[in-house]
Parts: C-alpha cells; sequence; structure tokens
C-alpha cells in the first residue's frame, strides 16, 4: 500500500512542479537586449519604431561601461550604459 500511495504522491508531485514552472515561465518572458535598449530609449525621448537588434559594440565598451548599437525599424542608436546615469544616446545616421 505505501509503494502505491508514494508512487501517486510522486507523480502528483512533478505535475504538479511541471505546471508550476510551465506557468513561472509564462509569467517571465525574458526581455532581448534589443528590447530593453529600445525601452531605454524610449524612456529617454527617442522613437524606436520597432527593435531589430542590439550588437554589443567591444571596441567602446568598458568593464565599468557597456556600449551597444541598436538598429530600430526607423532609426540606428550608439548607447553607452554607465551604472546609475542615465543612458547615453547619440543616432546614429
Amino acid at each position: 500500500m505505501h509503494k502505491i500511495l508514494d508512487k501517486t504522491l510522486g507523480t502528483l508531485s512533478f505535475a504538479a512542479l511541471a505546471a508550476l514552472a510551465a506557468s513561472h515561465a509564462e509569467a517571465q518572458q525574458v526581455a532581448s537586449p534589443a528590447d530593453s535598449l529600445a525601452a531605454q530609449v524610449r524612456i529617454q525621448g527617442f522613437i524606436c519604431a520597432q527593435p531589430v537588434s542590439a550588437t554589443r559594440d567591444r571596441k567602446r565598451s568598458r568593464p565599468d561601461s557597456a556600449s551597444w548599437i541598436l538598429r530600430c525599424g526607423n532609426a540606428n542608436y550608439r548607447i553607452r550604459l554607465d551604472p546609475d546615469q542615465a543612458a547615453k544616446i547619440e543616432p546614429l545616421r
């Protein structure tokens, strides 16, 4: 009897855990770097109609300052992210 009960509880626990993990994954959709940078660009008054890609600019980045190139459907931007400061955004042509 205990073996059957243990097996049933184990199956139920696994099913409940799987359902919980699936709902948690759906609730926590991770934004891509392009989406996150586009949101920052918009907050600071620039237009990014549709974020296409975000590429780390390794030449301009430093350990304490990340530099990115954001490509949007309507414009391109160079973005510098420094801790505890607003992003420095430069429109590219």
